[in-house]
């Protein structure tokens, strides 16, 4: 299954992904002149703020509207897939990435095409999704989807690896893991809420339905997660768990 994006939505929606980027953009350290690629730069906000350090920042991303969105604002950005990067041998000082690479759909080749980008020494930082991220969100769309009978489209198309499973994929592909950890972050949507967040992050899913059935999915899982992730006061907090690490080639 394919996820599409909507620049506005995700605008709307998901501003949070590039505002709680602190810590990995701590983790990363960007130096002025440094060559970076941004792997996932999406709308291009984040790999902004980047190249205002002084840094020299590329993006990718494999939608084509999202690709433009980031240019829009600058940046030098191209329309690619992570596992085959439009990008010479020994491009870049570091590989950075922020809530991109559990879309990734081969892992293994995702990780071979940085190694392959990265200067000798060169580092991958990056922060993703990890085990348990939006579990409560990803079991009450499965028991929607299965009641209307699309049990199928309830298997999404992200990852969230452990700790072990992702070290052990970066050693066997060249990497020296010097930092990696797993990271509990309940995270406050605005005020567009579940409604918005679902129609931004599961939009590949919701696409694959009829249309007619669409808002009564998106309807009846946010009332079955109301209960567990909507305060008293209408406050809602999607349950991210992040893993973020530093790998040097």
């Amino acid at each position: 299954m394919t996820q599409t994006w909507n620049a506005q939505d995700y605008r709307m929606n998901a501003s949070f992904v590039h505002q709680l980027a602190g810590g990995v953009l701590e983790w990363l350290a960007a130096k002025p002149a440094e060559s970076i690629l941004d792997l996932g730069c999406g709308d291009g906000q984040l790999t902004h703020r980047l190249a205002a350090g002084g840094a020299q920042l590329a993006g990718v991303d494999a939608s084509e509207e999202m690709v433009l969105a980031a240019r829009s604002r600058g940046i030098d950005a191209r329309h690619g897939k992570a596992e085959r990067l439009p990008y010479p041998d020994g491009t870049f000082e570091a590989v950075f990435s922020n809530a991109s690479l559990h879309w990734v759909h081969d892992q293994d080749a995702m990780m071979a095409e940085v190694h392959r980008v990265l200067k000798p020494g060169g580092r991958f930082v990056a922060e993703m999704g990890g085990h348990g991220n939006v579990a409560a969100i990803r079991v009450a769309m499965r028991a929607v989807l299965a009641h209307h009978g699309f049990p199928d489209l309830a298997d999404d198309a992200n990852y969230y690896p452990t700790l072990e499973a992702y070290t052990r994929r970066l050693v066997g592909h060249g990497f020296q893991v010097e930092r990696i950890g797993l990271i509990p972050r309940p995270t406050l949507l605005p005020e567009s809420g579940m409604e918005g967040w679902l129609g931004t992050f599961r939009r590949g899913v919701l696409d694959a339905l009829p249309a007619a059935l669409r808002a009564t999915v998106i309807a009846e899982t946010t009332a079955l997660l109301a209960p567990v992730l909507r305060n008293e006061d209408g406050q809602w907090t999607a349950d991210y768990v992040r893993l973020r690490f530093i790998a040097r080639r």
